[in-house]
């Protein structure tokens, strides 16, 4: 008899639950995204937030095996082809993030649901020959669905092992790269030399605990339970080591070559890489210990070694004591856990990270005057803004989280006038609909939803099925009056009568008030609303809208009083060398209009608005090029950086304009583009022309896209809902990850940086009140970040999404059309930025491309002399070309294999560590 055709025999216990799940894997649903994780085939198609199933010493391991891998076990570890775009933000350059949803799982036809019954009643359609002789095969091979499938799903681990090592395998080579070509650079040499202890030591502490990791947990494993394995140690299928990379790392390079600037940075940012360890790593440390006093001993190891060896000691000429880095260990985690409190999952771990070491470091190292500008900002606006609104910004929070049927409803008066009474009793003599009745105060209420009472004293309406034909009352006392018969005896003078409600409806359930009170309509128990939720309950709709305009204005006292108290002063004392903020302002931008210094000489108001002085002779600047001679003795730099700000705001003007006209047509990824290439015409050309005040314009600018948010975060009026709503429309997962939208931030940081740290590398001049405001050099490094957010990031986007067809081995959403299009794109604004500088005549830094190197080639005549400056220009081309196209292609590979931090803020930095490297 065939197999299909015999009775079924006996079935077990195992059977029937195999039954089961296999009917409840074949169910239908409207959801075809909602997948429990075992339905899913592959483990690449699921996101899985691992969890250590025990901590001792603060090491999570299971029984049996233990999984190791670079990351701290802190953060979550995925198991898809690339991490998703909202959390790392470097999946929406190529594909949009839904691209990474699993497929809906195949469904078959809706009659085979069963084995050998039917659940709708008709009978199952056989099974074709194919399916049979399939599993007639498995079990003449004793192969089970499971064992089928769990060898499957371990081939695929294997594959996703093989492909997560090499991906980052290229991202650790890339770093040792970048390491290889900092120590090769001639003016980073002497910094290497002098801080050698201090290095090596930042190295052995690095390169021990990442060795004695793997031993830690393997220990463990030995000491809880006999493991299967020799070596009880496995590398995850998926792992990201940025939290053990960049915060350590880029910071040191980083502070090697701001150092000729900044003699100070190398030691601090070497203590602070061992403060940015991931605390898995430390032996000692446990995860509910906010300090670790382990970790703590091992980042002043570098201060032991400057106290015992005077030749290498850290306070030798420098600013920083040594007692100020032992405390840079407590500063750096409080600082981590307050940003992390502030902006809870919108950053990753790196991110907080080299977010925390950025800030000490403005806090310790700030001394030009943009950086003091910027550090009051962020630093005494930040901290004024927390300690004066913090709270009650949280309760604005709260107030907004309450929806407005939860708040008090203020009930009739029945005291109320004569006429409104009357109004109100003639409007409820209106026929009722069909089956209601009148309620209290004469209201009429339908008999389908029935009025419960809670404790808090609010009502809600529960619906119910009222019956055909409604009880007769057990006594003529029960019965309602009705305003159709002659019943009604009472006076207009009198209150209206209360009328009891209807009785008798369906459902009736012995627990149906609890059901109603403490569960939903499916039997799940209700979320209860948080404490400093249901304190606002008791408050009506006015009251909550009044208290909300007296959160706004409290907090709009507190900023200007920020601004114009507390920041003002700082910044008069260390920035202006006592001059009055705003005075200094108005000079600076106006000062050399012929209308504006008549009227201030003529108000004797010299001492409090800054004039610039007027210059005598223009021979000096003749010699840094045409440009600056334009700049300073035709239009003046105080007009120079009006007509600097007219134009920004042209661009501005115009690039919204072109976004509003494609919002109809384009995606959002194509609209959000618009903005980056935004940011290359506003700053690609103006910032050789005056660098310093395009670094003030873009350190106002960040501190009021930080107020804007915290604004729009709080939900305080007038302004929240216009920032939301002008924001929407171009948000993406990145900033959906939590309450602060991260793009337009990190699109400005991106570009700014760069200038910043720039800059800090540089000397400065200037006289009299613009005393640190000039920079007699340029450098190529100033614009990578202009260059490799506003060009090659949105060539990658705009290509990639379009042309990328062929993916990396390590899969994700990243192409290797993509990449190409980065590289070509940040090769072309490279060089597009050499010919600028060349052109304009500037004065190149030394440590920009060899100093005379990149200068314009005397030439000599004709003859030899000619010849001569035409092969030494052709070999600087080719020289310049080549190390181009190296920067172009690290940083292009960094943002192909970077998923554990923002694409907009890392690759920048790592794009101007090449070229600040290489001498571009």
């Amino acid at each position: 008899m065939p197999e299909h055709l015999q009775p079924p025999g006996p079935s077990t216990k195992s059977d029937v639950e195999g039954d089961r799940e296999h009917l409840r894997i074949r169910s239908r649903t409207p959801k075809p995204y909602r997948r429990q994780n075992f339905e899913l085939l592959e483990p690449s198609d699921r996101v899985v937030y691992s969890a250590s199933t025990a901590h001792v010493d603060g090491l999570g391991a299971d029984i049996d095996s233990v999984q190791a891998s670079s990351y701290a076990l802190d953060g979550p570890s995925y198991t898809k082809d690339s991490t998703p775009a909202s959390e790392s933000g470097t999946e929406a350059d190529d594909e949009h993030f839904l691209k990474g949803l699993p497929a809906p799982k195949a469904r078959l036809h809706k009659g085979l649901r069963g084995k050998n019954e039917s659940l709708s009643g008709s009978s199952t359609p056989l099974l074709s020959p194919a399916i049979l002789e399939e599993e007639g095969r498995r079990k003449s091979l004793g192969l089970s669905h499971g064992v089928f499938e769990r060898d499957k799903r371990g081939a695929a681990e294997k594959s996703r092992r093989r492909k997560e090592l090499i991906r980052r395998a290229a991202e650790v080579l890339l770093l040792a790269c970048q390491g290889g070509l900092l120590a090769s650079n001639r003016d980073v040499q002497p910094f290497l030399r002098s801080y050698r202890r201090e290095l090596f030591t930042l190295s052995s502490v690095f390169a021990a605990l990442v060795a004695v990791y793997p031993l830690r947990l393997a220990s463990w494993a030995y000491r809880h339970k006999s493991p299967a394995d020799l070596i009880p140690v496995c590398i995850p299928a998926s792992f990201d080591p940025a939290p053990l990379l960049y915060p350590p790392l880029i910071p040191v390079f980083v502070s090697l070559l701001v150092a000729q600037g900044v003699k100070s940075a190398v030691p601090l940012n070497v203590v602070l890489s061992i403060c940015a360890l991931p605390r898995p790593l430390i032996p000692g440390a446990r995860y509910w210990e906010v300090y670790s006093n382990a970790h703590w001993l091992l980042s002043c190891i570098p201060c032991f070694l400057g106290s015992y060896f005077p030749a290498t000691q850290l306070s030798g000429g420098q600013d920083i004591s040594p007692e100020v880095l032992v405390l840079l260990y407590p500063l750096h985690q409080t600082l981590c856990l307050l940003l992390q409190h502030l902006t809870t999952t919108s950053l990753l771990i790196a991110e907080l990270q080299l977010l925390s070491a950025a800030l000490i470091n403005l806090l310790l190292l700030a001394y030009s005057p943009q950086a003091v500008i910027l550090k009051a900002v962020l630093w005494g606006g930040g901290l004024s803004l927390i300690i004066f609104c913090g709270q009650v910004i949280q309760w604005a929070i709260s107030l907004a989280r309450v929806p407005k049927w939860r708040f008090r409803r203020i009930p009739l008066s029945p005291k109320s006038g004569f006429t409104s009474r009357l109004l109100k009793h003639l409007w409820s003599l209106r026929q009722p609909r069909h089956g209601t009745v009148l309620g209290d105060n004469g209201s009429s209420s339908d008999s389908g939803n029935s009025t419960d009472e809670h404790p808090d004293g609010q009502q809600s309406i529960s619906p119910r099925l009222s019956l055909k034909k409604p009880a007769r009352p057990d006594s003529d006392h029960d019965m309602p009056p009705s305003p159709l018969t002659n019943d009604v005896r009472f006076s207009l003078l009198d209150p209206l009568p209360q009328i009891s409600p209807r009785r008798h409806t369906l459902p009736v359930a012995h627990n149906l008030g609890n059901r109603l009170k403490g569960e939903t309509s499916s039997g799940r128990r209700k979320r209860s609303a948080s404490f400093s939720v249901q304190a606002f309950f008791s408050l009506t709709p006015a009251q909550a809208a009044l208290r909300r305009w007296l959160y706004a204005c409290w907090v709009y006292v507190c900023v200007f009083a920020t601004i114009f108290i507390g920041i003002r002063e700082y910044v008069k004392q260390y920035a202006f060398q006592g001059y009055e903020p705003i005075g200094w302002a108005l000079g600076y931008l106006f000062g050399d209009l012929p209308r504006f210094r008549f009227e201030v000489v003529q108000a004797n108001l010299e001492r409090w608005i800054c004039l610039p002085a007027r210059l005598e002779s223009s021979a000096d600047v003749c010699s840094t090029g045409w440009v600056q001679h334009v700049r300073i003795t035709s239009l003046g730099e105080a007009n120079t950086r009006l007509v600097l700000s007219a134009y920004w705001l042209a661009v501005i003007v115009v690039g919204l304009a072109i976004v509003f006209r494609l919002s109809p047509i384009y995606e959002v990824d194509t609209r959000r583009k618009v903005f980056h290439f935004m940011m290359v015409a506003m700053f690609l050309p103006t910032i050789f022309v005056d660098p310093a005040y395009v670094a003030l314009a873009l350190s106002l600018v960040l501190a009021i896209f930080l107020l804007l948010d915290l604004l729009r975060t709080s939900q305080l009026p007038p302004l929240s809902k216009p920032i939301a709503s002008f924001l929407t429309p171009y948000v993406d997962g990145r900033d959906l990850r939590g309450p602060v939208v991260i793009s337009h931030i990190f699109l400005l940081i991106g570009c700014a940086i760069p200038l910043w740290l720039s800059l800090a590398a540089l000397p400065r001049t200037g006289s009299d009140t613009l005393l640190g405001w000039e920079v007699p050099t340029r450098d190529v490094s100033m614009v990578s970040g202009v260059v490799c957010v506003g060009l090659g990031d949105a060539a990658a986007s705009l290509i990639g999404r379009r042309w990328g067809h062929r993916k990396w081995l390590w899969g994700g959403g990243k192409s290797v059309e993509g990449s190409l299009a980065f590289a070509t794109a940040v090769f072309v604004g490279l060089m597009a930025a050499n010919v600028w500088l060349r052109v304009g005549g500037w004065v190149l830094s030394p440590d920009g491309g060899g100093g005379s190197v990149l200068g314009p080639a005397p030439v000599v005549g004709t003859g030899i002399g000619g010849l001569l400056a035409g092969l030494w220009s052709w070999l600087w081309w080719s020289t310049s070309v080549q190390k181009t196209a190296l920067c172009a292609s690290m940083a292009s590979l960094t943002e192909a294999v970077l998923t554990g931090g923002n694409d907009n803020v890392v690759v920048p930095v790592v794009l101007w560590t090449c070229v600040k490297t290489m001498g571009v």
